[in-house]
C-alpha cells in the first residue's frame, strides 16, 4: 500500500469510525512501516463543496507514532474543530482529505527566510502562538501569511514575534483525483 493511500484511508476510517459508532481506531497492521516508527507533527484539513471544513493538527507530535497521530487529528478536525458543528453522519461521503505531515519547526531570525509556497510558519509572542500551513490557496506573499498567523494567535501587527518555519509533506484527495 503507497504512502499517500495509507494516510489518506487512515483519516478517513477514523472519521467515519468515530461518527457512526463513537470510537476511536487503533493502527491496522497492514500500514507501511513509517507510519507505525515514525512521528511527526500532523494536520488534517477537510473540505466540503471546495469550502474548508475542519482543520486541526499538532505541530510537533504528541502521540506515539504517526499513524496514531493523523487518528487523532482527524477526529479533531472533524468533530473539535471550533470553527464549525461537528461532522455528521450525512456529510461523511462529500469529504475531501489532505493530510500534512510536519517537519521539524526551525527558528528563523527573519521574514526573509520564509515563502508562503514552501514554508509553514509559526509566530509567538507573550505565549501566545499561531500556525499556518503552506501553499494556502489566496497566501501569496509573506505579509499575508504572516498578518493571517498574528491575527489566528491574537497577536497585533507591531509586536514582537518569534518565527519557525516548517515544510509539509502533502496528501490529498484534491490532488489525486479521488
Amino acid at each position: 500500500m503507497n504512502i499517500s493511500k495509507a494516510v489518506l484511508d487512515l483519516a478517513r476510517e477514523a472519521i467515519e469510525t468515530y461518527c457512526r459508532e463513537g470510537a476511536v481506531i487503533e493502527p491496522p497492521g497492514e500500514l507501511p512501516a513509517g507510519l507505525k516508527e515514525e512521528r511527526s507533527g500532523v494536520f488534517v484539513t477537510l473540505k466540503k463543496a471546495g469550502r474548508l471544513r475542519g482543520c486541526t493538527g499538532t505541530f510537533k507530535p504528541t502521540r506515539d507514532c504517526l499513524a496514531r497521530e493523523i487518528i487523532y487529528n482527524a477526529i479533531g478536525s472533524a468533530f473539535r474543530d471550533p470553527r464549525f458543528p461537528p461532522v455528521g453522519p450525512e456529510e461523511l461521503d462529500s469529504l475531501v482529505y489532505t493530510v500534512s505531515l510536519l517537519s521539524v519547526p526551525e527558528k528563523i531570525d527573519s521574514p526573509d527566510q520564509l515563502d508562503p509556497a514552501r514554508y509553514g510558519v509559526i509566530v509567538e509572542s507573550a505565549g501566545r502562538r499561531g500556525l499556518l500551513l503552506p501553499d494556502l490557496e489566496g497566501v501569496d506573499t509573506v505579509e499575508e501569511q504572516l498578518s493571517i498567523t498574528r491575527q489566528k494567535a491574537g497577536i497585533g501587527p507591531t509586536e514582537a514575534v518569534n518565527l519557525q518555519r516548517f515544510e509539509v509533506e502533502k496528501y490529498s484527495e484534491e490532488n489525486s483525483g479521488a
